[in-house]
């Protein structure tokens, strides 16, 4: 389909014909021979001299050219443009960011597998992230990881592969011993800056207590609720346990209650599993589809045709005056 983008445009096409109606012709001096007899021929000729003008009479091809070029000028400005079919994006309309503990204690061999068998921690997080992931197609997803420091693996994008892959690359102790709980909350708020999109939800997964940030894990998640982050968090390892080891199940709590969010414990592998599975449905995928058609445009079409219309024209003339020139000679 082909549309004008300013079809107001078109209302200039009556504009030579409006100046030739209303503006006064073009007046100038030029040459003339002086006659002695003059009176008497125009007397001979029965005319009656007086003050006027020579209007200069155009050929019908200088003024089939001069129109058509102006209606095709008058058509390129209109823009007019091919319009195709209607093109559907779908697109995050939520920022997942996953913040995932490597500290020292996360490579304890006692979780429990589904086979029986225990599994490093990490490595048994690892697998049932690995399947969220896959299942959050289309998202926008942020990977920070943390232990003595929080780092930021890979900033929000929908290349879920890129996450996966970083993931596969984690390995326990690359940010340090210790658990900074907090510190991974502020990275998670600075990560969330970046976008533009309201709705945020952070899914926090640790084993330990919080031993080495700068920023109490209460007050960060005072500020990421004032941001509009909801936190998810989820306790893994042993609650019995004494320091680096014993994961801070009431701290973990109390962070999803001042953002909105909520809480898991995760004992082995089937529950996490389990735990993921409620997340993504409490959670569920958020889109937004986009819809437009695709525009080109064509006016360069009318505007090179005025201009060959143009050329050829005076080609016509150049001709027809140098003819003229041959037969007076």
């Amino acid at each position: 389909m082909i549309t004008l983008g300013l079809p107001f445009a078109l209302g200039l096409l009556p504009l030579p014909w409006l100046i030739w109606r209303l503006m006064p012709p073009v007046r100038e001096k030029v040459t003339a021979l002086r006659f002695p007899f003059f009176r008497r021929i125009a007397e001979a000729a029965g005319a009656d001299p007086r003050e006027g003008a020579v209007v200069l009479v155009r050929s019908w091809v200088q003024m089939a050219a001069a129109l058509t070029v102006w209606a095709l000028v008058v058509v390129a400005l209109a823009q007019p443009e091919r319009v195709g079919q209607p093109v559907e994006m779908t697109r995050a309309a939520r920022d997942v960011l996953l913040a995932i503990d490597i500290s020292g204690s996360m490579d304890a061999r006692d979780f429990p597998g589904e086979d029986g068998k225990p599994l490093q921690r990490l490595e048994a997080v690892r697998n049932v992230v690995k399947e969220f992931v896959t299942r959050r197609d289309g998202d926008r997803i942020a990977l920070i990881v943390f232990g003595s420091k929080a780092y930021v693996q890979a900033p929000l994008t929908e290349d879920l592969t890129t996450i996966l892959d970083l993931l596969d690359r984690t390995q326990v102790g690359m940010a340090g011993p210790h658990t900074a709980l907090g510190d991974s909350i502020g990275l998670a708020i600075r990560t969330f800056e970046a976008s533009e999109i309201k709705d945020r939800l952070m899914i926090l997964l640790s084993d330990g207590s919080d031993t080495a940030s700068r920023m109490s894990p209460v007050n960060a998640a005072e500020i990421a609720a004032g941001d509009g982050v909801e936190i998810f968090t989820i306790g893994v390892g042993d609650p019995e346990a004494s320091g680096e080891n014993r994961v801070d199940l009431v701290a973990l709590q109390d962070i999803a209650r001042r953002t909105g969010g909520a809480y898991f414990f995760a004992a082995d592998e089937s529950a996490l599993t389990s735990v993921y599975d409620r997340v993504d449905a409490m959670a569920p995928r958020v889109t937004e589809t986009l819809s437009f058609r695709p525009r080109k445009s064509l006016a360069h079409w009318p505007m090179g045709l005025a201009v060959l219309i143009a050329l050829g024209a005076v080609a016509v003339l150049h001709l027809q005056t140098a003819r003229a020139g041959r037969a007076r000679a």
